[in-house]
């Protein structure tokens, strides 16, 4: 029968070797699997983190491993491409970061081996992504193992697949399963015993039979119902040849029915189920992605108490053991491949690639109902003809492979919503931040009803909205300045007018989780994107965090908003509750400051800020308390300070009735001169992007549109995240051409 050998242990690892070793290196580090080099300089910003070929090595004595027939080496992820070579032979190459793939190294075996695995994350023009707003993490950051199998034996070389496909099909009460394997090596005389058992393993279904297809009955089918009952069976598949079983596989799958209505959002088992939920990003930090079992655990339950019932797993294959944590909590799930940010004409065979081991791979996970195909592809321009042929090839691709499913985009903000990049997918979602990178937060709600307006057939949802917060604090929060308040009023704008329209058939917030994008050097903590409703390390959850919460858990709480923002200035400050209960009672040093109800869930009261304050928030049965103290100045300790950076506020030269890089780019564009200089900046960018489709004209206007509340010089800084870089020299030559420009 088939086993699994984990061999994460005690690999010798080198970022300064440049070639194979002929043997074990003592020399080297000594690592465990998972295992990134950049844990470290992937998260601390200046986009400098390692790029490059690393190896690992490991010896592999064949006693150690149980006599069988075939061995393969499995690789669950090993970022972005790797060749395997055992005893000096090359056995294999793969392109693509986040998905499983397997070697036979059977006849390269010997009685003592040393295998070596190359890593490369340089920077190339053909395996995705390139261009992206988080870390490239190098590494062998997932298990490895061998897998010890007979001569025949159920499938293991086809795209890292499970060797099988389950696709249920609901009848009325009923289910029939069509369950599709391969074998290889197949023999003449043998049967396959096919059983499908209930959540308590009892036996609700068989057939035995020597056909690889086949179809069985579930009577009185128990469907997969979401968050409401994440219901599991399990197909368990055996080889037998002459009475014995000689290899093994299970997996398993959930029943369930669902639609994407461009009228009433999603339907599951024919009940409608809003999907309101975030985003994730895998790594962590300190560790990067090499991401641990009780890390992916922490993970989901934090998304569970939040009570989101959909993620977008982007951007990219994530991890098998959190596709399965899905399946069990019951959250719904997009599933998508990091075709992101900029198109390669060369790529297109590493799309087709990962697209295939994205959908072999998690074909029988309930929880993924749609298959992304692109995130932001369009940043260069829409109508790039290969980029709409690798699209169209793509979504044929996945219908042809999956028939049960949807597949989607999530657009880029200044995509148009006539573009022919939206007619190909069966759903769409927008990438917008209206509120953060420059606009209001009230046009959020409009624009999707225009959309709705416009193509009412089409499924539309939001892929990404959010705003960046820190451990910066203000009584007046305004866009732009990183506060837990701003980001928490932003949160409460956003949620009032995506959750109240109904037609909208998934939203995600970006992102549950701050996570690792070394090109950021913003916000005064370089090397992330805090857009997370918890921070980095899920020790603190965010104030926002719980305005979710609030919406759409169960879970009885109350929470009082600005914990960490205790020294305030003003005679009367405001403060912000939190309950998924109908009323709050504030107490101000255990007096009542009076009763609020709110169907909206946020509750704000006037406190009179004198001396030390007690506060306790009252809903029901439960309580809340923090803290505030009256202080004569602005605690510093609250204000954004920068680190690191390349140019900071202060050092521009301002002349008095003229612009500067520390004023916005709305008011600049105001002027005649202005607004030549904005043209300019623009087209710059777009050179620096390689952009040869969008003029600068049509980029500043759409530039504007989401930034034009931005400051040149943040706007400047944010361009990091597309490798665009200004000296300092370069930044005060704009200024030199901005102080020329005046004011109106």
């Amino acid at each position: 029968m088939r086993q699994i050998i984990n061999i994460n242990r005690k690999w010798a690892f080198s970022k300064q070797a440049t070639s194979v070793p002929a043997e074990l290196p003592m020399n080297w580090d000594w690592v465990n699997l998972p295992h990134s080099w950049n844990a470290i300089d992937g998260q601390d910003g200046d986009s400098d983190f390692f790029r490059g070929t690393c190896y690992y090595v490991r010896k592999l004595e064949k006693l150690d491993l149980p006599e069988a027939d075939k061995y393969y080496l499995e690789i669950k992820g090993a970022n972005s491409s790797a060749d395997v070579y055992v005893n000096g032979k090359i056995l294999a190459h793969h392109d693509g970061g986040y998905s499983t793939w397997r070697v036979d190294i059977t006849n390269t075996l010997k009685a003592d081996n040393l295998i070596v695995i190359a890593v490369d994350n340089s920077a190339n023009d053909k395996v995705y992504p390139q261009m992206a707003d988080f870390t490239f993490y190098g590494g062998l950051y997932r298990d490895v193992n061998i897998i010890c199998v007979s001569e025949a034996h159920f499938d293991l070389s086809y795209h890292g697949g499970p060797g099988l496909m389950i696709t249920p099909e609901i009848n009325g009460a009923d289910a029939k399963v069509e369950i599709e394997t391969w074998i290889t090596n197949p023999v003449e005389n043998q049967i396959i015993k096919y059983a499908i058992k209930d959540a308590d393993g009892k036996v609700v279904s068989e057939k035995e039979t020597a056909d690889t297809k086949v179809t069985l009955d579930i009577q009185n089918v128990h469907r997969w119902h979401g968050k409401k009952d994440p219901y599991l069976y399990t197909a368990e598949l055996e080889l037998v040849v002459d009475g014995k079983a000689i290899d093994n596989i299970s997996s398993r799958f959930g029943c369930r029915t669902f639609e994407i209505d461009p009228e009433n959002g999603f339907i599951l088992n024919g009940e409608e189920y809003p999907l309101r939920g975030v985003s994730r990003h895998q790594d962590r930090w300190g560790f990067g992605n090499a991401l641990l079992p009780e890390h992916h655990k922490e993970d989901i339950e934090l998304i569970c108490e939040v009570g989101a019932t959909t993620i977008r797993l982007a951007h990219y294959q994530h991890d098998q053991y959190f596709y399965d944590l899905c399946d069990e909590k019951g959250l719904v799930i997009w599933a998508e491949i990091p075709y992101i940010s900029k198109h390669m004409p060369t790529g297109r065979d590493n799309t087709i690639s990962q697209m295939k081991e994205l959908v072999i791979q998690n074909y029988n996970h309930p929880s993924i109902v749609v298959w992304g195909l692109s995130n932001e592809i369009t940043m260069q321009g829409d109508d790039d003809p290969d980029l709409l042929e690798n699209h169209r090839i793509l979504n044929d691709l996945v219908h042809e492979m999956d028939k049960t499913r949807k597949t989607v985009v999530a657009a880029l903000s200044m995509c148009n919503i006539d573009s022919p990049y939206i007619q190909i997918p069966d759903a769409v979602s927008y990438n917008h931040y209206f509120g953060w990178y420059g606009g209001e937060t009230s046009m959020n709600g409009p624009w999707f009803d225009n959309f709705h307006a416009k193509y009412p057939n089409i499924p539309i949802g939001c892929s990404e909205y959010g705003c960046e917060a820190l451990n910066w604090h203000t009584s007046n929060p305004q866009q732009g300045d990183y506060t837990e308040e701003y980001q928490a009023y932003y949160h409460e704008e956003l949620i009032k007018q995506l959750f109240s329209r109904k037609y909208m058939w998934a939203t995600h917030v970006w992102n549950m989780f701050d996570f690792g994008a070394d090109s950021r050097n913003e916000g005064g903590e370089n090397g992330q994107n805090h857009k997370g409703l918890v921070t980095f390390d899920r020790k603190y959850k965010k104030d926002s965090f719980y305005a979710y919460k609030a919406w759409l858990s169960d879970e009885k709480f109350v929470h009082i908003c600005g914990k960490r923002y205790v020294d305030r200035v003003e005679d009367v400050t405001k403060v912000t509750v939190y309950s998924n209960l109908p009323e709050v009672e504030l107490f101000a040093n255990g007096k009542s400051l009076g009763k609020k109800a709110s169907a909206e869930h946020f509750f704000y009261f006037d406190v009179p800020n004198c001396g030390e304050t007690e506060l306790v928030a009252v809903a029901g049965e439960y309580k809340d308390s923090s803290f505030i103290r009256k202080v004569e100045e602005f605690n510093p300790d609250y204000r954004l300070r920068e680190k690191g950076a390349v140019l900071n506020w202060f050092d521009i030269t301002e002349v008095d009735g003229y612009f500067s890089l520390n004023d916005r780019l709305s008011d600049i564009v105001q002027t005649q001169e202005g607004a030549a200089f904005f043209k300019g900046l623009a087209g710059q960018m777009m050179k620096g992007l390689g952009n040869t489709q969008v003029d600068s004209e049509q980029m500043g206007g759409m530039m504007m549109q989401m930034m034009g509340s931005f400051t040149v010089l943040r706007l400047t800084s944010l361009m990091g995240a597309a490798n665009i870089k200004f000296s300092k020299e370069q930044l005060l030559g704009i200024n030199a051409q901005l102080n020329k420009i005046k004011k109106p």
